[in-house]
Parts: C-alpha cells; structure tokens; sequence
C-alpha cells in the first residue's frame, strides 16, 4: 500500500469566514478523527493532498501526516466537500487508521481480458465499479482483478465467484453481481440495474 508524508498546520477557528481566509491563503480546512482520539481541526494543502491520492491507492493511499502535533499519525482520506463548478477542495475529512487493525476499504474492480460473449458481439457489463473489503491497512489492494475471458453472453460473476487477495476478505450480505455478459438487446435493462446498484452503495 502506498505511503506518503502529508505536511499539516494546526487550527483553533472554525466558521465560513475563517475557512474563506483560508482558502485564499492556499490551505483548507480539515479535520482529523478516529478511536481513541478526539476529533482535531488542521489545515492542509488542497494541491498536496491531491497530490498524494491520485495516484493508482486513491483514497486508500496512507497519509503519515507531520505537524499539528499530529506527527507520525497515519490516516486515509475519508471525505472531501468539493466546489459545485470547480471542482476544488473545499474541506476535507481524514480518517486516522492503526496499522495494526483491519478496517474496511473500498478497491475499485477491474476486468481482465475480453470475454468470449464480447467477441460474439455481446457486451461486458461492470455492475459494481467498487467492492467492500476488510483488511490491515497495509494490505489494501490497488484493485480486485475479475478474468472475464471464459464468459459467455448470460454469464454472470457474483461476488461469491471472485477471488479475494491473500489476507482480503469481501463484505457482502447477498451474492450479488459483480459482472454480467449480456447481449443488444438487454443493454438497456442491466445499465438500469448498474445505475440502481451504485445509488444503493451511496
């Protein structure tokens, strides 16, 4: 799991017009919280820390912050409210993790191959974009790997069917569909599935 050093400045005053100040200085406003401690306002760099997740981790990228009286401290990105049009970090919610304690996480999925339904003019349908996993923080994989290459149109892979990473674990309730080879005429109906399954998600 990727690791980066994120610089942070530590803050006592809260409200819209300190948080516009501090904006236009540059920084956001940010608040680190997790167990066993208790809830700390700091400042971060917005172009840093998008600087540190966008890389392939994403969110999942582990931040060492420094400062703050916060050094060493190790926490993901859980939230941020971004700007309407600009799309700009506006403030930011950072989740403090121990190393030492599984959490959940969620790994973006990604198809392998091309599978035969496709090749016979079918399409590959990618119902779920993300999964849930639990696992230590320094095991969260980059991504969950479906092969997708032995499937013919109608077949399907339900999370049951997916191989987790060594020491990753999916949380699921229902078997639910992962990924679906469908042909023309049922495109329509399964993006209205994909679209219903990623509300439920949010």
């Amino acid at each position: 799991m990727a690791q980066v050093v994120l610089e942070v400045e530590a803050r006592e005053n809260a409200g819209k017009g300190f948080a516009r100040r501090l904006r236009a200085a540059g920084k956001v406003p940010a608040v680190v919280y997790g167990k066993g401690m208790e809830a700390t306002m700091i400042s971060v760099d917005p172009k840093a820390l998008q600087k540190a997740v966008s890389g392939e981790a994403g969110w999942n990228t582990l931040l060492t912050l420094s400062g703050a009286g916060l050094d060493k401290k190790v926490v993901v990105l859980k939230d941020a409210q971004l700007h309407a049009l600009r799309r700009d970090m506006l403030s930011v919610d950072l989740h403090a993790i121990n190393l030492k304690e599984k959490g959940h996480f969620m790994v973006p999925v990604t198809v392998v191959g091309i599978s035969r339904g496709q090749k016979m003019g079918g399409s590959t349908q990618l119902i779920r974009k993300e999964l849930e996993v639990v696992c230590l923080p320094t095991q969260v994989p980059q991504t969950i790997e479906v092969n997708i290459e032995a499937l013919e149109i109608g077949d399907t892979v339900h999370i049951e069917d997916v191989t987790a990473p060594a020491g990753v674990e999916f949380v699921h309730d229902v078997n639910f569909t992962v990924v679906t080879v469908i042909g023309h005429s049922a495109e329509e109906e399964t993006g209205a599935e994909a679209e219903t399954a990623e509300s439920d998600e949010e």
